[in-house]
């Protein structure tokens, strides 16, 4: 019986002592994944009924957002299923859509990053064309690629991957993420160059991107005056801190685990919580107060609330 479970599951095993302390996990993630869908919602949601806040800047925020709602919805309810069982498992080919989730999502991050520099940089460098270039056509099309790109790009990993065969039945996680492929008994160098291939595709270019555009917009801003610095930094500041946020958690996730170093079980929990606690409710939080429109309808929203 355990071999043909075996067969077809993978035993989850990044967790530690969950027997002893599996109704703590399960309170703390179900309290988090609420209030990562409530804060994500609630700016999307004020952005998408109030029309001074129809504009690409804020069309992008609300696409990252949504972002961390699917994103935590694909791994959130899983968790909690694996705090109250006996033996924290999942099929492989739920293991593979999960990482499929889990990446293709992170590098629409990237790309919407670099949707909302380049938002950005017309903005402030070219005030006057900005109506222009930054139409709503233009912006729909900025999305539409951010979520298709690296969804068909990852589809092709996961195809890759389907019928390779499993030696080993034991992932050292809490979510399926690259080191699935360490379960293969045949590490293949097609996938490990395809998945290098899109690392420079969906994460390189896309940050050097950023990083050309926002050291234009310091050298524009630099030479103006000081209200156009203020409100360049005002209107930059929480995309920049998103973008290093995400780039430091991605830091570990891509690069650490595709070292051969093992580490221990404890620096890989505390780094994945961070990847799936933390940074779906940094992004509300740094719009929702840096952002100075949408703080503005989120007092409104909260002290209306109160009167009723």
């Amino acid at each position: 019986m355990d071999g043909e479970l075996n067969a077809t599951y993978i035993t989850l095993d990044g967790y530690i002592d969950v027997k002893k302390y599996r109704y703590v996990y399960f309170f703390m993630i179900f309290v988090v994944y609420i209030l990562i869908i409530c804060s994500n919602s609630t700016i999307v949601y004020l952005i998408v009924i109030h029309k001074n806040l129809h504009e690409p800047m804020y069309s992008f925020i609300a696409a990252l957002l949504i972002n961390s709602v699917l994103f935590s919805t694909a791994i959130y309810p899983k968790l909690l299923i694996d705090f109250l069982s006996e033996k924290q498992i999942i099929s492989y080919s739920a293991c593979l859509f999960q990482w499929f989730i889990y990446y293709s999502l992170g590098g629409s991050e990237f790309l919407l990053l670099s949707a909302m520099a380049y938002d950005r940089y017309v903005s402030i460098c070219k005030p006057l064309q900005y109506p222009t270039i930054m139409r709503k056509t233009t912006v729909c099309m900025f999305l539409i690629l951010a979520w298709i790109l690296p969804a068909g790009q990852f589809l092709v990993s996961i195809l890759l991957s389907a019928n390779k065969k499993l030696c080993n039945f034991i992932l050292k996680r809490i979510v399926c993420n690259s080191t699935v492929l360490k379960l293969h008994c045949v590490r293949s160098r097609v996938l490990n160059i395809y998945g290098l291939a899109v690392l420079v595709d969906l994460v390189l270019l896309p940050v050097l991107f950023i990083l050309f555009t926002y050291t234009r917009i310091l050298i524009i801003t630099y030479r103006s005056s000081r209200e156009v610095r203020r409100k360049a930094a005002q209107t930059c500041l929480p995309h920049l801190l998103s973008l290093i946020n995400f780039c430091c958690l991605s830091v570990f996730d891509v690069l650490l685990l595709r070292m051969e170093t093992d580490f221990p079980k404890m620096v890989h929990l505390i780094m994945t919580l961070q990847i799936i606690l933390y940074h779906p409710l940094f992004n509300p939080i740094i719009y929702g107060l840096k952002m100075k429109e949408i703080h503005k309808h989120i007092k409104r929203l909260f002290c209306q609330g109160k009167l009723n």
